[in-house]
């Protein structure tokens, strides 16, 4: 109450109750939407009981799909736009404008459309905010689809449902349901997650580069291994199930940075179209639960979890014996029923680091492969892929020889890189034509190595893979073959660094 007796919180009650009263007391032809509803439902809305259902907004095209689906072909059904800023009030919702308890105004108008992505490179126009006028079982029914913005007071995507049967109005909404799970937009698409600065869900669709066996160099039984866990049992699941075997299944992938963990996933990707894959890495692993959902319902799925150490490290080490992140990882690898084609793929740089429990535990991680550096052929075979196209005169055996001799021990992302700057080297050094064009040389690979390998800073050189395997009391990115303490640690042959960091 202020100092001149005005007591503001009693004079907004009495106000409340008067628009209360006042809407209650329209006629029914000036309440249009009232009227409307009360004349398909064929009685007053007012005391009719609602259903609710609360959906991601990321469903907002397969709510939309749904209802298209089922109104196809049909002509007893009707839309009724509202104005998309009624969803910015708390106390809005079907039941309220119906029963007069809402104050705002409520005027049908055109209906709202937002584009929703479908793919890539489509989107699909989708309801903000209407009422659909219709009828379910012989019965009318009005459902009212509305989507909140993730900030307001009705985030996400709700399906109201009014009729005067309770139980018709579940039915319906199952029948929903089974529509949007048969008009999935994710089934068969590659997609990644976020998390708004809301806290909303969203998803993403991904558009993987298409590669092939042939850019896969590893050595050949690893890859076959990996192939045979995957695209295998994927191609002999309906022998697997009369024989009463399970199609659930865990592939552990690990080695060190740069050895082709991501790219070997993008070419299974490639191998088994029509496999809905669930990328999650970083800040997204927290979506791990969504994206476990999806793949139960639109299988065959395969659960991509890189850098699985962040989220599933051994629950000794400190402060991680309650990770909420690793108990959910292993309760969903154990959910999966047994005819369930869904496959979990991991990748790790630290093996080491990883929970027993996952691990180590038949059922959940049936496969773990290596990824190594590679070794003498390997690098023969991505020092051919990479200079594929190019023109270069590195045909003999000698300058081949040359630069596998002096690349031991680097990784694949390494001999990308090198290829690229002894291209940009060449490009510097020759005169420049109308083409564009540059031919390669071995003394444009040679000067690119002595660039990464001499000029670079250590941490480059870290993170190409030049010395992964560096002693402990080494400094980052420097190597010195006598001073290696174990034989297990690979030694340099041609680079000779020296172990005091002044000398590069």
């Amino acid at each position: 109450m202020s100092d001149d007796g005005f007591d503001a919180a009693r004079f907004a009650r009495a106000f409340e109750t008067f628009l209360h009263r006042f809407n209650e007391a329209l006629p029914p032809e000036r309440n249009e939407l009232r009227r409307m509803v009360a004349g398909h439902l064929g009685q007053d809305p007012a005391g009719l009981p609602t259903l609710t259902e609360r959906l991601a907004a990321s469903e907002h095209a397969n709510v939309q799909l749904a209802f298209d689906a089922l109104l196809a072909d049909r002509t007893d059904w009707q839309l009724v736009g509202l104005p998309a800023e009624l969803q910015h009030y708390g106390e809005f919702s079907l039941a309220s404008i119906l029963s007069g308890r809402f104050h705002g105004r409520t005027d049908p108008c055109a209906p709202e459309f937002v584009n929703v992505a479908v793919d890539v490179d489509r989107t699909l126009p989708c309801l903000r905010l209407g009422l659909y006028l219709l009828s379910f079982d012989e019965a009318p029914l009005i459902a009212m689809v509305g989507r909140g913005e993730g900030h307001g007071p009705r985030p996400g995507l709700t399906v109201e449902v009014m009729t005067s049967n309770a139980e018709l109005a579940a039915r319906f909404v199952a029948r929903l349901r089974q529509l949007m799970h048969d008009h999935s937009v994710f089934r068969g698409k590659v997609l990644s997650f976020s998390f708004s600065e809301w806290g909303d869900f969203g998803v993403t669709f991904q558009r993987l580069p298409a590669v092939g066996r042939e850019q896969i160099v590893l050595p050949a039984d690893a890859l076959e291994a990996i192939e045979r866990h995957t695209v295998g049992i994927s191609r002999h699941a309906p022998a697997l199930l009369d024989a009463g075997r399970h199609l659930r299944r865990g592939l552990l992938l690990y080695g060190p940075p740069g050895t082709g963990k991501t790219l070997s996933i993008m070419y299974l990707c490639g191998q088994m179209p029509g496999r809905t894959t669930l990328l999650l890495s970083g800040p997204s692993a927290g979506a791990l639960g969504q994206a476990a959902a999806i793949a139960r319902s639109l299988q065959p799925a395969m659960v991509v979890l890189e850098d699985v150490d962040l989220v599933a490290a051994e629950r000794t080490m400190p402060g991680l014996g309650t990770n909420p992140l690793l108990f959910q990882l292993l309760n969903e690898m154990d959910g999966l029923a047994e005819d369930v084609d869904v496959v979990f793929v991991l990748t790790t740089n630290r093996v080491d680091l990883l929970e027993p429990a996952l691990a180590a535990r038949p059922g959940r991680i049936d496969q773990a492969v290596e990824i190594p550096l590679p070794d003498e052929e390997c690098r023969r075979r991505l020092l051919a892929l990479y200079l594929s196209g190019l023109d270069h005169d590195l045909d003999s055996l000698d300058n081949l020889d040359n630069l596998v001799d002096r690349t031991e021990g680097v990784t694949a992302s390494f001999i990308k890189e090198l290829v690229r700057r002894a291209v940009l080297h060449a490009a510097e050094s020759q005169p420049v034509n109308e083409e564009q064009h540059v031919r390669l040389g071995a003394t444009d690979l040679a000067a690119a190595l002595d660039d990464l390998v001499e000029h670079s800073a250590p941490v480059l050189r870290s993170s190409l893979g030049a010395n992964p395997q560096r002693a402990e009391h080494l400094d980052p990115g420097v190597w010195d073959e006598q001073a290696a303490p174990t034989p297990t640690v690979r030694g340099w042959t041609a680079f000779r660094w020296s172990s005091a960091a002044d000398d590069l």
